[in-house]
C-alpha cells in the first residue's frame, strides 16, 4: 500500500520518556515507538517497516497490544484511537427473546468479540442493537449490499435517537453510528478505521476474501461482532473469521427455533425427466469436458478444479470447445423445459400463496417473468423498482416473484410462504439462505420449500449435498 506523508508525531513534554510506548494511527495501521527496536518487535503484532524505518502493527492488533501493555505495567500514550465512551440508549421497550439475550451475554463473556449464528428471521439485527447499546462505543455496521445498508439505516434510525451515518452508495457521512458496505469499508478504510470501538459485520461469511478482509484487518475496534445464518463457505475460509472477528460464540439452528420464533415449515423434492434427446446431449457434453480435464490430469470437482478448468479452457481451441460443452450440460440440467412445465402447475396450485421462485441464472429469471407474467428481481433491477416489487409482494398486489440470487440473504420478505428452487449451487449455505426467506414468523403460517431436480444429472448429487444441513434432517 502506498504510504503518504503524515504529520510529525509530537509528544507532550511530560511524556517524553524513553520507556513510554507511543501509539498513533496511520492509514489503517498502528505506529509504535518510544522504546528500543529490540523491545518494540517483542510486542504483540509489531514489526519493523523497512520502507519507512518505523515499527507498525495491523489495526486489528490494537486490542492485544494495549492489553499486553496494561498487563505488563508498561507506560504508554494512546493517540491512535479516536473514540471514547458513547451512551446508546435504545428507545424501544421491546424485550429480547431468550436466544437474543443469550447471544448478547455469551458474546460479552467472550470479551465482546465473536460470531453469532442465528437463522434468518430470528432477530440478528436486534442482537446487534443490544450489543451497540451494551458496549457504549461508536459503532460501524458493515453490510454486503446497498439494499442491506439502507435496511440497517432505517432500523438503526428507529432504535436510536441519533443521526445515522452512511458510507457508500454515493454517501460519505461518517457519524458515531454509521452503516456501510463491505466494498466501501475496504475502499475508505483509512477514513474510519480508528473512529469506531465496535465493528459489526453483517452476513459475516462474506468477510474472508482478499479485499473485504482488509476492513477487519485495518480496524482498531477492540469489540467485534459477526452475524450470519450460514458461516460455512465452499472454500473453507470460514476459519479466517476467528482471526478477523473472533471465535464462533453462539449458534442456534432452524430446528431449535421453529414454532415459537420461526414459522413451521416442510420441504419437498420433485424430479423432472429429461427427454431422450436432452439426456443424450447432456451425456455427450459431460463426457466431452470431463475427458478434456482427464487428459490434463485434474478433476473439475477437485480442489481448485473449476478455476483450473477455466484457465485451461482459454489456452486452446479444444479448451474453448470443452468449456462450451460444460456450459451446455449445465444449461440442460438447470433449465430443462420440463422444469418450466412443472413450475406452471406449481404456480397454479399455490396461486393463493406468496411464492418466491429461485433460479441460478438471470436468463431463466427473465424467461419465467415473460412466460408467467410475474415480476423479476435480479442484480440489474433498479432500487426503486425493487422496492415497488417487494412492497407489492407484501400487500398482495403480486403473489409471485422470480429471482436469481439477490434475495438469497438479507432482504426481509415476511409474506413469503412458498419457495420453489428451480436451480442453484450445491452449497448448503445457499439452500439454507433460501429456506430462511420463508421462515419469518407471521401469524400461524407454514412455509413450504420445493426443490425441482433434473433426474439423471449432477443436480441429484448437488441436491443431496445441499440438503445435508440440520434443517433438512
Amino acid at each position: 500500500m502506498k504510504r503518504t506523508a503524515r504529520p510529525h508525531f509530537s509528544q507532550p513534554p511530560d511524556e517524553q520518556m524513553s520507556d513510554t510506548i507511543h501509539l498513533s494511527y496511520h492509514e489503517g495501521t498502528l505506529l509504535v515507538c518510544g522504546a528500543e527496536p529490540s523491545v518494540l518487535t517483542t510486542l504483540p503484532g509489531v514489526w519493523h517497516d523497512s520502507r519507512t524505518n518505523e515499527h507498525r502493527a495491523e489495526g486489528r492488533s490494537y486490542r492485544a497490544l494495549v492489553e499486553h501493555l496494561r498487563s505488563t505495567g508498561v507506560a504508554y500514550v494512546d493517540q491512535a484511537r479516536a473514540w471514547g465512551p458513547t451512551p446508546w440508549p435504545l428507545r424501544t421497550s421491546r424485550d429480547p427473546f431468550p436466544h437474543q439475550r443469550e447471544a448478547l451475554t455469551t458474546w460479552w463473556k467472550h470479551g465482546g468479540r465473536g460470531v453469532v449464528v442465528l437463522p434468518t428471521g430470528t432477530g440478528k439485527t436486534f442482537v446487534a442493537m443490544l450489543c451497540i447499546s451494551h458496549v457504549s462505543r461508536p459503532a460501524l455496521v458493515v453490510t454486503p449490499t446497498i439494499d442491506l445498508m439502507s435496511q440497517w439505516y432505517r432500523e438503526l434510525g428507529i432504535a436510536f435517537d441519533v443521526p445515522i451515518g452512511l458510507l457508500g452508495g454515493g454517501y460519505h457521512d461518517i457519524q458515531p453510528l454509521t452503516v456501510t458496505t463491505y466494498d466501501s469499508a475496504h475502499i475508505h478504510m483509512e477514513r474510519w478505521a480508528n473512529r469506531f470501538g465496535l465493528v459489526i459485520f453483517d452476513e459475516a461469511h462474506h468477510l474472508p476474501s482478499a479485499s473485504y478482509s482488509m476492513a477487519a484487518i485495518g480496524a482498531l475496534a477492540p469489540y467485534r461482532l459477526g452475524l450470519t445464518a450460514t458461516p460455512e463457505r465452499a472454500d473453507g475460509q470460514e476459519v479466517m473469521l476467528d482471526h478477523l472477528i473472533g471465535p464462533l460464540v453462539y449458534r442456534r439452528e432452524i430446528t431449535e427455533l421453529t414454532g415459537e420464533f420461526l414459522a413451521s415449515y416442510r420441504t419437498e423434492r420433485l424430479y423432472v425427466e429429461l427427454t431422450e434427446q436432452e439426456a443424450q446431449e447432456y451425456q455427450q457434453a459431460r463426457d466431452h469436458y470431463r475427458q478434456f480435464c482427464s487428459e490434463r490430469g485434474f478433476s473439475i470437482g477437485g480442489a481448485n478444479g473449476l478455476q483450473r478448468f477455466i484457465l485451461e479452457s482459454t489456452r486452446s481451441r479444444e479448451g474453448r470447445a470443452a468449456f462450451e460443452s460444460f456450459q451446455l450440460q449445465r444449461k440442460i440440467a438447470l433449465a430443462a423445459p420440463a422444469k418450466l412445465h412443472l413450475l406452471e402447475r406449481l404456480l397454479d396450485i399455490h396461486r393463493h400463496n406468496r411464492c418466491i421462485v429461485f433460479t441460478h441464472d438471470n436468463a431463466t429469471v427473465y424467461e419465467i417473468s415473460r412466460r408467467f407474467l410475474v415480476p423479476a428481481i435480479t442484480h440489474q433491477t433498479k432500487t426503486k423498482e425493487r422496492k415497488h416489487i417487494l412492497e407489492g409482494f407484501l400487500t398482495g398486489l403480486y403473489t409471485t416473484v422470480v429471482t436469481s440470487r439477490v434475495l438469497n440473504e438479507g432482504v426481509d420478505v415476511p409474506a413469503a410462504n412458498v419457495g420453489i428452487v428451480l436451480s442453484g449451487t450445491s452449497t448448503v449455505a445457499e439452500h439454507v439462505q433460501r429456506l430462511g426467506r420463508l421462515l419469518r414468523k407471521k401469524g400461524d403460517k407454514e412455509a413450504l420449500l420445493i426443490e425441482v431436480v433434473s433426474r439423471g444429472t449432477t443436480e441429484e448429487f448437488s441436491s443431496a449435498r445441499r440438503r445435508q444441513h440440520q434443517a433438512y434432517q
